[in-house]
């Protein structure tokens, strides 16, 4: 008995993936305040290390490339927000708390056409503001007390020239980005630090001016595994 031939069956096509809908406002154009939001994010990544410099480096520069609120949070999908995960910074030797107490507003060090420096045997706080407008700024660490495992200097200059010494043996840490301006951190990174030795942080905008950051030679902090403040050089 002779079979009609049917045609092989063919699947149906698999209905495509529904759309995933962007998050509200995020086709809007990015503000200053969303990159400053993002800037922020990605300063405290790589002070926690969960970004390399060169990581840091590559996504800042992408900050001011990118047009939208959705494209900038990509930026920072993998990491977490602002205050919803603890440094894990290593506790300093004489059991102080990692990064800026709260409440605590800091230092500032202002110069306008004119100069201002904090150097010697000082005790820095926390958090220590520099601004430079038409001016020149030393923050000079070599000697100073520190009193916290982190110190962090956010550092604006317009016009002008500020400095940061620190002592050698200290981990340096540092970000920023430059209108015309020159931003630079030598000695950065954790091979040449300390276990025990503090963190400073240096966060940097120079619009037509100049940032240095960089670590003293001869200028070392000793005795960290015994808690104590001495040094050697400077």
């Amino acid at each position: 008995m002779d079979l009609e031939k049917q045609p092989p069956s063919v699947p149906a096509p698999a209905p495509a993936p529904a759309a995933v809908p962007a998050a509200p406002g995020a086709e809007l154009r990015a503000s200053d305040a969303d990159r400053d939001r993002i800037a922020q994010i990605l300063a405290d990544a790589v002070a926690e290390g969960r970004l390399t410099s060169q990581e840091h480096s590559d996504r800042l520069d992408s900050l001011y490339a990118l047009k939208t609120v959705g494209e900038l949070d990509v930026l920072v999908r993998d990491l977490p927000a602002p205050g919803a995960s603890p440094r894990h910074e290593p506790a300093y030797a004489v059991g102080t708390p990692a990064g800026p107490p709260p409440g605590d507003p800091g230092e500032t060090v202002v110069a306008v056409c004119g100069s201002a420096s904090r150097t010697g045997r000082w005790h820095p706080r926390a958090l220590t503001r520099a601004v430079s407008v038409m001016g020149d700024i030393t923050i000079d660490l070599t000697q100073a007390v520190f009193e916290q495992q982190v110190t962090e200097i956010t550092v604006t200059c317009v016009l002008g020239n500020v400095e940061v010494l620190v002592p050698e043996n200290v981990t340096l840490r540092g970000y920023g980005s430059g209108l015309l301006g020159n931003i630079e951190v030598h000695g950065e990174g954790r091979g040449e630090s300390e276990p025990n030795a503090p963190v400073v942080i240096v966060r940097a905008f120079a619009l037509l001016g100049n940032i240095e950051s960089r670590r003293k030679p001869g200028a070392r902090l000793v005795d960290l595994a015994r808690g104590s403040h001495k040094h050697l050089g400077g």
